[in-house]
């Protein structure tokens, strides 16, 4: 009776232990069950979807780049990537066929593509046209399936290359406002999903998911494309003329530090990219304006003029005695006119260009003051323009600056800009005093005109007064009118500087090598639009700067003028006259005939004697221009 209760209670024990078994097996399946469910349900549902689907990607439109009047500069349009699922080709030699000669390809290549089995699809084609896919699509070759892709196209081809940039074949910005803006331009693609079986193929009258590709915001540049497309075509004139290294040119609203124009050659069509040529395209894709550095020279005694000014160290009845050289700490550095230029007031020392009058106001103001100007203009740091590798410039540490390097900078030695500096520093010397950031973008909008961002002009500092100012824009008007209050432009109220630069190499000057570059204001009473030109290495026999970029510069003006519709303050009839002969007279001869014609000249050399002159004997010449006379 015993053993058998005992039995009982065992078997009642063994009961209760195999359904608390049991019960916390459920309920253990029951938590994870919810764990799975609501911690990891969704992601295992998109793996899972993965599994019985297959996707073919939407490429979203890329935003669309414009130029300040709402031209297009940049613009997306649809094309197709042709895909080969091996596994559901029926009929490979036609596939083949039919791909290979729409599609200009290799047939046994494609026959080899098509007989693949082992994955579940491969690339044909990217970016085929639209024409080109739907004469394929005609074909209803099993197992040839399309994607719809998006590519670029720039409908002004060449112009703009560096500003603009470029993208890969799979939309993705490489350079230029492509590349730094490539968030906003690229949207978010969307894709087009199939049910499949195991082994990859479509599921017949299965479900078909669309997700819709969101196309990227659009751009609209400061820039002005007929202002461009002027600049861009003398840029290609220059080059072939002057048969120089590159050339460039960049006009910025003096007001607001908008960018208006800007472009430097040699350069490529945007649509016809030069990839096989990977240290060429590199070379013409960098943006000169703003990643090149180089000692400015001539145009740079703007900013030594208004800072000297400024501090009070000169005024304009100052004058001043120019022997041809200055003697610094021992160091005789030599003007650019040899002979000298002999006693000249403060105007006539910028007229002249006259290198003595500016290492003079530079050791007047010393270096703690003139830096402190120089970096109120922005020299030594980034202007902070939305291009990409800007530079920052070469300002010589203050600590070690000595008395003959204060002297150089003087006179635009010893110190190195990027044109985007030098014209921006210039842009506050005749703006009033206002140093702006420079900008490139205007507005940005949703695909659909919405507006998301607007560029509003971004003021740094004051940098001179107003008073300061206008009389640098008086002095700048009389450097480059020679004979008429409105010369140089006829009829039109335009300032300017010249300048010549030397170049170095491993450290040391470069023998023969030179940058001939103009700044120039409009109007030049009260400047809204400065313009740098830039002219390096010109091969063509000149470089000095008034030789060599002026008349480009002046051309540049005309054409704009001529756009913008804006008519001559007085009617100016320039006068022209036949060049002499020169060539094998002595120097004082040549400058005598000049001066009694009344014509400006520059000199090449120390010698006595002409043995080469620019323009040619017999050619028609501006009285307002500059002739070049090369001694021996």
């Amino acid at each position: 009776m015993i053993d058998q209760e005992y039995t009982l209670y065992s078997l009642r024990k063994r009961i209760s232990a195999f359904i608390i078994a049991i019960s916390f097996l459920f309920f253990a399946l029951i938590v994870r069950l919810i764990v799975v469910q609501v911690f990891y349900g969704n992601s295992l549902q998109l793996k899972a979807y993965g599994q019985w689907t297959r996707d073919l990607p939407i490429t979203a439109e890329r935003g669309k780049i414009y130029d300040s009047n709402g031209a297009t500069l940049a613009v997306s349009f649809t094309t197709y990537d042709i895909y080969i699922r091996g596994r559901e080709v029926k009929d490979i030699a036609k596939v083949a066929s039919v791909l290979s000669k729409k599609l200009n390809m290799d047939y046994n290549l494609i026959y080899d593509k098509a007989s693949i089995k082992t994955v579940s699809e491969v690339l044909v084609k990217l970016q085929v046209d639209s024409q080109t896919a739907k004469e394929i699509m005609k074909e209803n070759l099993s197992g040839v399936f399309f994607a719809e892709s998006i590519k670029r196209y720039y409908p002004y081809g060449n112009l703009l290359t560096q500003i603009l940039g470029f993208t890969t074949i799979d939309n993705v910005g490489q350079a230029g406002i492509e590349a730094y803006f490539n968030n906003i331009l690229s949207g978010t693609d969307g894709s087009f999903l199939v049910q499949s079986d195991l082994q990859g193929k479509e599921i017949e009258n299965s479900l078909r998911v669309f997700v819709d590709a969101v196309a990227g915001d659009n751009i609209y540049l400061t820039i002005d494309v007929n202002i461009q497309r002027i600049i861009e075509e003398i840029l290609e004139k220059i080059m072939i003329e002057q048969k120089c290294k590159s050339a460039s040119c960049i006009i910025m609203n003096a007001k607001t530090g908008e960018i208006v124009a800007s472009s430097s050659k040699p350069s490529f069509d945007l649509n016809s990219i030069p990839r096989d040529d990977a240290v060429s395209l590199m070379e013409m894709t960098k943006n000169k304006i703003v990643v090149d550095v180089y000692e400015p020279g001539s145009t740079f005694k703007i900013l030594t003029m208004s800072s000297a000014l400024e501090s009070g160290v000169t005024n304009l009845n100052d004058h001043f005695y120019c022997s041809g050289y200055h003697i610094v700490d021992g160091q005789r550095i030599k003007c650019w006119k040899t002979t000298g230029h002999g006693s000249q007031d403060l105007t006539t020392g910028l007229v002249n260009s006259c290198n003595v009058v500016f290492m003079t106001l530079a050791q007047r103001m010393g270096v703690e003051n003139f830096y402190n100007y120089l970096k109120k203009f922005g020299l030594g740091s980034k202007t902070g323009v939305q291009i990409a590798s800007e530079s920052s410039g070469i300002l010589m540490n203050q600590d070690y600056v000595k008395n003959v390097d204060l002297a150089r900078i003087g006179f635009g030695q010893a110190v190195a800009v990027t044109p985007l500096q030098l014209i921006t520093a210039v842009c506050a010397a005749v703006n009033g005093g206002t140093l702006y950031t420079p900008s490139i973008i205007k507005q940005t909008t949703s695909f659909d005109g919405t507006i998301k961002t607007q560029n509003q002009a971004n003021a740094k500092t004051n940098v001179i007064s107003q008073s300061t100012s206008n009389t640098i824009n008086e002095m700048l008007k009389k450097v480059v009118n020679k004979t008429e209050e409105y010369s140089f432009v006829a009829g039109y109220d335009v300032g300017g500087k010249t300048g010549t630069a030397q170049k170095y190499e491993n450290g040391a000057i470069a023998r023969g090598k030179y940058i001939s570059s103009f700044i120039g204001t409009y109007p030049a009473s009260n400047p809204e639009y400065v313009m740098l030109l830039l002219v390096d290495e010109p091969g063509a026999g000149a470089y000095y700067g008034s030789v060599v970029a002026s008349p480009y510069a002046k051309e540049i003006f005309s054409k704009m003028f001529e756009y913008l519709n804006i008519e001559p303050i007085k009617e100016v009839q320039n006068e022209y006259f036949e060049m002499p002969d020169l060539v094998n007279k002595s120097l004082l001869q040549a400058i005598t005939e000049l001066n009694n014609i009344g014509v400006s000249y520059e000199v090449d050399g120390e010698g006595g004697i002409i043995v080469k002159q620019l323009p040619p004997p017999g050619t028609k010449v501006d009285k307002n221009d500059t002739v070049l006379l090369i001694t021996n």
